[in-house]
């Protein structure tokens, strides 16, 4: 790719920082391109698998209602993640292209895990066993998907989901 396509689409006033932090980040486990860690999405990995554990241990369902969203910089300085100081400063050099469809994602990742942890649990309140099983699986493979968007985002697409396409998925 070549220097005038990597800039492309990205603002003149963002240019200078986000090239030092491309200098900065290189070797490390931040991508080159958007300035983003896939790290950040063991926050959401952590959940999907407590929700798909729920039906046999209805137990966890308490552990999944303490689950709270965590904005990237907080959950990267919080974690183990080698390169986290970095990846939390490259954020604030993150151009617009692919900070704003990130964010978009996130937000509709935090509301979905809320709407699916609310369904489990009346699911669960409702005594139906083989409801609680396939809302389980139906609702963590839609935070699945939308954890590949942000994946992808991460990686250099500028591609989301739009609402009606996760309220088609979660019916």
């Amino acid at each position: 790719m070549s220097d005038i396509e990597e800039l492309d689409g990205i603002d003149a006033d963002e240019v200078e920082g986000y090239l030092a932090y491309r200098e900065k980040i290189r070797g490390s486990n931040i991508n080159e391109q958007t300035l983003l860690a896939t790290d950040y999405l063991n926050h959401f990995n952590e959940i999907v698998m407590l929700l798909e554990m729920v039906p046999d241990m209805p137990e966890l369902l308490e552990e999944a209602k303490e689950w709270k969203p965590m904005g990237y910089q907080d959950h990267l300085l919080a974690s183990t993640f080698s390169d986290k100081a970095l990846a939390a400063d490259a954020y604030d050099n993150v151009p617009k292209k692919y900070k704003q469809p990130f964010e978009q994602t996130i937000g509709q990742l935090d509301n979905l895990i809320a709407t699916a942890i609310e369904r489990i649990e009346a699911d669960m309140e409702h005594g139906d066993d083989n409801l609680l099983r396939e809302n389980a699986g139906a609702l963590s493979k839609v935070i699945q998907r939308l954890m590949d968007v942000a994946g992808g985002i991460i990686h250099g697409s500028a591609k989301v989901m739009d609402q009606s396409e996760i309220d088609n998925l979660i019916g």
